[in-house]
């Protein structure tokens, strides 16, 4: 059910890989509520993922770039206000990779040149797409950027490694930038923590599985799935929330509040 609330509106997604992926939601959603998109991501990842077919679909401009190159985020924003007939209104940035994940290397024997390009891929490129759009003034007042977070950001789980630390500074450079666009530009920037998600870059952390089932029984709500998420990152795009500003937003049907469920409990009890 559409309720055209971004009606009219311009966006930008970046990090749609393929149906898993939140973002597709988010692209799929936004479309849905009338606004106008291009798409964005890495070479490699259009050539591995399936972007193309949701380009397509949508009817969206694909515009290949790194998110950790200046110069390729300025042609993303240049090409979208073309394509798109003026400035932007909202943007997404979901994008994350840890190379010590991939590599299954524990966090105190972590390579620090892997480091490095967690913190650049998963966080620093945010601020890098927010001081690109700035100084293009690509975005229009009132408009939206939203960065998609973790609670590992504020809390420990074993296995989420140097990607935890992204978020950190991810969650850090929202607030701190937000406070800087807000005051100059009137844009909104917030960050959205998600319920443990199965996407494909999910997939490659250790005990996925098993720490979703977890949040599961800890959240009064459940999880929040894909297509929920991307309910509530319309909502932000929107009209609706326009004075929420430099937020870390947990969407997470509670999990970040609890301590104790009964069905945890009772797991316990019964052994």
């Amino acid at each position: 059910m559409s309720y055209n609330l971004l009606k009219g509106k311009r966006g930008i997604v970046f990090g749609a890989l393929n149906e898993m992926s939140i973002a597709w939601k988010v692209a799929e959603k936004a479309v849905e509520e009338s606004a106008t998109i291009t798409l964005s991501n890495t070479p490699m990842s259009l050539r591995m993922g399936e972007v193309n077919v949701l380009g397509e679909k949508l009817n969206a401009k694909i515009i290949a770039a790194d998110a950790t190159s200046i110069e390729d985020l300025e042609q993303v924003f240049v090409q979208s206000m073309e394509i798109l007939g003026g400035k932007i209104d909202f943007v997404l940035h979901s994008i994350g990779m840890s190379p010590n994940v991939r590599k299954n290397i524990p966090y105190d024997e972590i390579d620090y040149g892997n480091l490095d390009k967690t913190l650049d891929i998963s966080a620093i490129s945010f601020h890098k797409m927010m001081q690109t759009a700035k100084k293009l003034d690509a975005i229009a007042e009132g408009g939206s950027i939203l960065a998609l977070t973790h609670i590992a950001a504020q809390r420990t789980f074993a296995g989420y490694n140097d990607m935890a630390d992204a978020k950190a500074l991810l969650e850090s450079i929202a607030r701190s930038f937000g406070y800087v666009y807000g005051k100059d530009k009137g844009v909104r920037v917030n960050t959205i923590s998600q319920s443990p998600t199965l996407t494909t870059a999910g997939q490659g952390i250790s005990g996925m599985t098993s720490f979703i089932d977890f949040a599961e029984k800890m959240s009064p709500l459940g999880n929040a799935n894909a297509d929920e998420c991307a309910d509530y990152c319309i909502v932000m795009f929107s009209d609706l929330t326009r004075k929420v500003t430099m937020q870390n937003l947990f969407h997470d049907g509670g999990f970040s509040n609890m301590g104790m469920s009964s069905s945890i409990a009772e797991e316990y009890i019964s052994r």
